[in-house]
């Protein structure tokens, strides 16, 4: 009996460890292609400043419709991908560590700067977007007080976020992925199982066409049943797309297929860039047309771009940018202080320079480069202050008496209990 119980206890264990089969050292690729797409969230956030239909805290007086447009080559995609590198990453972490490690790591590498943002560098953020919208007549340290305390009435108009008031903004992706961390740790038994593997190993042996259409309904599906929660619609595609990423992994068919299909998937996603533009200016943007069977085809265009868009930018880096350097390297410990500073920048510094009337031009141009150039500052700074690295996701660079760690973790872990609790209740 006991042989039959340890034996189950044995198998129940590695059920949460992902086979290693195949697995490479180091993707580079997936590292240049992840500092890439948080480089390219920066100028997108910046767009948002100037694009005429879709809401952002604050607006420039110059904006365009056009360039929505410009804007929709990589917005059905760039999230997809970001999910899909997480999926991919976390599978790598899983087969080198325990589940009980997995979620330590994740819980202090997301959550303190998750804490550290929403009480130092989102305040900023709300203070210009209250002051722009009329809606706040303070100096910046009146609104501190207020926003630190509980019962202001200042914020009567804005909804609560994790606490009332007090919301995450652009650092949702650190909540959903952290919460996204828990369940994928419950469906690992699963995920990891021979059925999925099986099942896998034959799709990936298929015509391409049938595995993207497969992997193309689910999130179709999505995109027009879950349309009364634009919140709940984002997390729940992005969790699939978590799960899509951990099952691709190091699978070699899937890598192999992908580094051969380059052109179709340029050609084919090209089409159907062309075809979401024509359904986004003519359909979407048209108030009088109410179509369910146009809105339908559109969304399935849509769904058919988030996919083709992101396998297309994954070929493309995996064949040309699985190389290492110390650029890289430099780039991929700038990615969540470049990502937790970049947004209360572009607001704080479009807000001012929009007062000055310097033409759709120059505006655009400033503010693209004090924003970059107050990231990389930023960085410097942070990756040279021990303590400050922790709180912006980055390891610590000295060796400390393992008793003082102890006490560190211990006094980061009783910290982030509250915030945790709220994130999953």
């Amino acid at each position: 009996m006991n042989i039959i119980k340890s034996s189950f206890l044995i198998q129940f264990k590695n059920s949460f460890i992902p086979s290693q089969k195949h697995m490479p050292n180091r993707r580079y690729d997936l590292d240049w292609l992840r500092v890439l797409v948080f480089g390219l969230l920066i100028f997108y956030h910046i767009g948002m400043l100037y694009v005429e239909n879709w809401g952002f805290h604050i607006k420039s007086q110059y904006q365009s419709q056009v360039l929505e447009s410009f804007m929709l080559i990589i917005e059905p995609w760039r999230m997809p991908i970001l999910w899909l590198i997480s999926g991919i990453a976390m599978r790598f972490v899983l087969a080198k560590v325990s589940v009980y490690r997995f979620i330590s790591i994740k819980s202090l590498r997301l959550l303190l700067p998750l804490l550290v943002g929403i009480l130092v560098i989102i305040p900023p953020q709300l203070f210009i977007e209250m002051t722009y919208k009329g809606d706040l007549n303070l100096s910046y340290w009146q609104f501190l007080h207020a926003f630190y305390s509980n019962n202001s009435l200042v914020f009567s108009k804005y909804q609560s976020g994790i606490w009332p008031h007090i919301d995450v903004n652009h650092l949702w992706y650190l909540r959903s992925l952290w919460q996204f961390s828990l369940a994928l740790v419950i469906l690992l038994p699963l995920l990891n199982s021979r059925w999925v593997s099986r099942s896998l190993n034959w799709l990936f042996k298929q015509n391409a066409f049938i595995a993207i259409f497969i992997s193309i309904m689910p999130v179709f599906i999505i995109q027009i049943t879950i349309t009364e929660s634009k919140d709940l619609s984002r997390d729940a595609l992005g969790f699939l797309f978590l799960i899509y990423g951990y099952l691709i992994g190091w699978e070699p068919l899937f890598w192999q297929k992908l580094k051969g299909t380059i052109k179709p998937l340029l050609i084919i996603s090209t089409l159907c860039f062309t075809l979401f533009i024509g359904f986004y200016n003519l359909v979407y943007l048209n108030k009088d047309l109410d179509s369910e069977f146009l809105y339908a085809s559109g969304m399935m265009v849509y769904s058919i771009f988030r996919i083709l868009g992101a396998l297309t930018v994954l070929a493309l880096t995996y064949k040309f940018l699985n190389i290492n350097s110390k650029k890289l390297s430099y780039f991929n410990d700038a990615v969540y202080p470049f990502y937790i500073l970049h947004q209360t920048l572009i607001i704080v510094i479009g807000y001012y320079l929009s007062q000055q009337n310097l033409g759709p031009i120059i505006e655009p141009i400033l503010i693209i480069f004090l924003t970059v150039a107050g990231c990389f500052i930023g960085y410097e700074v942070i990756r040279r202050v021990e303590f400050l690295r922790p709180c912006f996701g980055l390891n610590m660079t000295k060796k400390y008496n393992p008793k003082l760690v102890t006490f560190a973790y211990t006094a980061c872990a009783l910290s982030l209990i509250p915030l945790a609790i709220e994130i999953l209740l």
